[in-house]
């Protein structure tokens, strides 16, 4: 289960699937230097996307 409280390139590491959830919220940051140190919830509120929203569409990619 992915968290707001983990990493982006935590996620992206473990399901590279999520890249494209991450794309089709507007972070495009998956690459990004501040994916390594920013949690989901901090790229998130950077990017104005609904951090709830994001994590309820990656954690469906994963069923």
């Amino acid at each position: 289960m992915i968290t707001k409280e983990m990493s982006i390139t935590e996620v992206v590491q473990k399901y590279p699937e999520s890249i494209d959830i991450f794309m089709q919220h507007g972070m495009g940051c998956v690459g990004c230097a501040a994916a390594r140190f920013e949690n989901i919830e901090q790229g998130a509120m950077a990017h104005g996307v609904d951090v709830d929203k994001l994590i309820k569409a990656l954690n469906k990619t994963l069923e």
